[in-house]
């Protein structure tokens, strides 16, 4: 009997450890996420400081690896603004879109996040401040 209850302890505690992990892992694909679109949204600053402008949502984020066939390389640059375009922690590409729907002056960048459906709570985004985004 007394082997029973700590087997059930045993498996409340572990039921318990399990769930924090999991939340947590949650969180870190959510953060690693973030600091994809950060990287992407350094690239695209620099992109539009040598070209003139963002890419258009057809060049796409393929734009800051590969100097698009309408953009002169000369203004493009030397290099690539990214060895690759990063995606995000679910490993889906980010949704890139220019103008933008949500940001009209500039780019709406997001990720679909864990459902990978657009337009859903789990979305991160660009277009909202942090206090908003959660």
């Amino acid at each position: 009997m007394e082997i029973m209850f700590v087997v059930v302890i045993i498996g409340v505690l572990a039921g318990i450890a399990v769930q924090n992990l999991s939340k947590r892992a949650e969180w870190s694909r959510r953060e690693a996420t973030k600091a994809n679109m950060k990287a992407i949204d350094t690239a695209l600053s620099a992109y539009e400081m040598k070209v003139g402008d963002y890419p258009s949502t057809e060049q796409g984020l393929e734009a800051l690896v590969k100097c698009p066939s309408d953009v002169e390389k000369e203004d493009w640059g030397d290099s690539s603004y990214l060895k690759d375009v990063p995606k995000d922690a679910w490993g889906q590409k980010f949704v890139y879109k220019y103008p933008g729907e949500h940001n009209v002056d500039e780019y709406d960048l997001f990720s679909k996040g864990r459902d990978r459906k657009e337009g859903t709570e789990d979305d991160i985004v660009n277009w909202k401040k942090d206090s908003e985004k959660e």
